[in-house]
């Protein structure tokens, strides 16, 4: 039984690759040796063996321009065409990563007679002005005129059968409003030591919220940003003690969309989860937080790796009115259980006076870093006004707060999502202004 299998509404082939700790400039010799592995599987037939090295090194390095020109290249030699579009196409750059790939990408397209997409591609590489380009580019031309004109359809890709709906679980082991911000983590982060206590945040279960296969497909909602954000916060809370080392597990399927979860972990589910987290778990925190109208409740369980056995159990209830208290008392008695003292090192952590802000503000985070790797699509991130104001507000509040502001306004202003946005109030501090400088 995949590790998924009884979250999911209908029976799809699902599967957990291993949790991914998020990584930033690798070098060549991280990323190589695994597309050189890829394509020894590509030549043995082994096609699921290749895609899984692939997608490790896309996640690790998915913005350089040799590793998605091998990719490609290696897909296309050994007839692939399908998975050069699913993989390599959303993520090609003809600025940052050149002619060649676009040429393997274009070359897909044509293979499956997609002329739309093919002209697409062809007409950003006629934009680049390579001389050397053009004669074959005008060859691409007339192929994809020929499609056009025989009026010939589309192909299912050789009649490959679709992907099997995929769990990953993504493991975030720092505050997600950092990531950006790696020359300046000796000034943001605490001082890890040895002999930590390693914990887990796994993402939330939304029973009764129907059909969770279909509000998966659809742009991150209210209670699904809720399930990821609520573990982003713990895990964020407990970087900032000198006792512990967390992480945060949140889902995707396939590269789509994020993944949702109809139920609670079954014991089966947590062994796996932790039998595949690298360097082993303490603790583990699981849940689900249900809606009915306007009111919410939460189940958070605690279990204890080294016996197995649920340590304990904390519940809440809360409405609009009453979230903001209530989920601040739910902060002090989790704190409060598992004897969580503050770090003196890093920035100083002060609990969100507004937590539901600061939730909202985590999610913007984590989808934008998503989309920075690569992993969530443009279109799955929700970004409106109304949250970039409260979360502008909420930016003089603390230097975590300030940092999460300069960050999110950084990247989302990259992605074109937002512009022209106003200066707002920061903290004055010395790493905030050098955060402003790294950014700007």
């Amino acid at each position: 039984m995949g590790f998924f299998d009884r979250f999911a509404g209908k029976k799809p082939a699902l599967s957990a690759a291993p949790a991914t700790e998020e990584t930033a400039a690798p070098t060549a010799s991280a990323v190589m040796p695994q597309l050189i592995e890829a394509r020894e599987k590509l030549e043995a037939k082994d096609l699921p063996g290749a895609l899984a090295l692939y997608e490790e090194a896309l996640f690790l390095a998915g913005d350089r321009a040799d590793v998605l020109v091998t990719i490609s290249g290696d897909l296309g030699v050994n007839g692939h065409v399908r998975q050069i579009i699913e993989l390599v196409a959303p993520r090609y750059d003809a600025e940052r990563h050149g002619p060649a790939t676009g040429l393997n990408v274009l070359q897909a397209y044509l293979a499956v007679r997609n002329a739309e997409a093919a002209q697409h591609v062809l007409d950003i590489l006629f934009a680049l002005q390579r001389p050397e380009l053009e004669e074959r580019l005008h060859g691409f031309s007339n192929a994809i005129a020929e499609i056009i004109q025989k009026d010939l359809p589309p192909l299912d890709t050789a009649g490959a059968p679709p992907e099997p709906d995929k769990v990953n679980l993504v493991s975030i082991s720092k505050p997600i409003w950092f990531y950006g911000l790696e020359s300046l983590a000796g000034q943001i982060l605490p001082a890890k030591g040895s002999g930590l206590r390693r914990v887990a945040f796994t993402q939330l279960a939304l029973p009764g919220a129907g059909d969770v296969a279909a509000l998966q497909r659809r742009a991150e909602d209210e209670l699904g940003r809720l399930s990821r954000t609520l573990p982003l916060w713990l895990a964020e809370t407990f970087y900032f003690s000198p006792h512990y080392l967390p992480i945060a597990a949140v889902a995707l399927m396939n590269q789509r969309h994020y993944a949702l979860f109809g139920s609670e972990w079954t014991m089966d589910n947590l062994r796996q989860f932790i039998d595949t987290t690298e360097g082993g778990l303490d603790y583990v925190f699981t849940g689900a937080v249900h809606q009915t109208g306007s009111d919410y409740e939460l189940l958070l369980r605690v279990w204890e790796v080294k016996k197995m056995r649920e340590r304990k159990l904390f519940t809440l209830r809360w409405n609009p009115a009453s979230a903001d208290t209530d989920l601040t008392q739910l902060h002090e008695q989790i704190r409060a259980f598992m004897e969580w003292s503050p770090d003196t090192t890093g920035v100083t952590y002060a609990p969100p006076a507004r937590p539901t802000v600061w939730l909202d503000t985590l999610g913007a985070s984590l989808s934008l870093f998503l989309n920075g790797k690569g992993l969530l699509p443009k279109e799955q991130v929700v970004l409106p006004a109304t949250l970039v104001d409260v979360v502008a507000e909420q930016a003089a509040t603390s230097e975590a707060a300030s940092l999460a502001w300069l960050n999110l306004k950084h990247t989302a202003t990259q992605l074109g999502l937002v512009r022209n946005l106003a200066e707002v109030q920061v903290r004055p501090t010395a790493v905030v202004k050098q955060a402003q400088q790294a950014l700007a």
